[in-house]
């Protein structure tokens, strides 16, 4: 992330969801995320996942594919089908390379891979990049608000002035 920000923007640190039923695995990836300027959120299985993201949905999820009671291709699609969730990045982290299962987690809408046992350097540029892209789209989406807003004033204006 970039040290300059808009003076009306308030900084705000970016959420990482790490999703992984290993708890190792987890730890490892958190340890990694020290390295970014963002705070790393733990759920250790699928049904946690949903319900941190249902609460306080984060700025990019990295989840693991093969868990218990609910796999990340599931996870994903349950996020990405849901409209308030959709534009949440997922980066799933997984040992399967099949190109089956490259297809299976594009079905499920994930936007990126990352192969375990995972590369620092490959996380922290793709974390750094996700980031990146989401806090653009966020700001991008404000500015349109901010504008369709400026519209529907300046057309009520015009309608008084009738």
């Amino acid at each position: 992330m970039g040290k300059k920000r808009d003076q009306k923007e308030p900084a705000k640190t970016p959420v990482v969801l790490v999703v992984d039923d290993n708890r190792p695995n987890r730890e490892l990836l958190q340890a990694y995320l020290e390295d970014v300027d963002c705070r790393a959120v733990p759920a250790r299985d699928g049904l946690e996942a949903l319900k941190i993201v249902a609460e306080n949905p984060p700025d990019l999820i990295l989840l693991d594919v093969m868990m218990p009671k609910m796999s990340g291709f599931e996870v994903c699609k349950k996020i990405k089908n849901d409209p308030r969730t959709t534009d949440i990045p997922v980066i799933m982290v997984t040992a399967l390379n099949e190109f089956g299962d490259i297809g299976r987690g594009l079905d499920s809408g994930t936007d990126d891979f990352l192969s375990k046992p995972v590369n620092k350097l490959e996380l922290l540029t793709r974390v750094r990049t996700m980031l990146k892209l989401k806090h653009l789209t966020d700001k991008m989406d404000r500015t349109l608000t901010y504008l369709r807003e400026i519209e529907r004033q300046a057309q009520m204006a015009k309608s008084d002035s009738l």
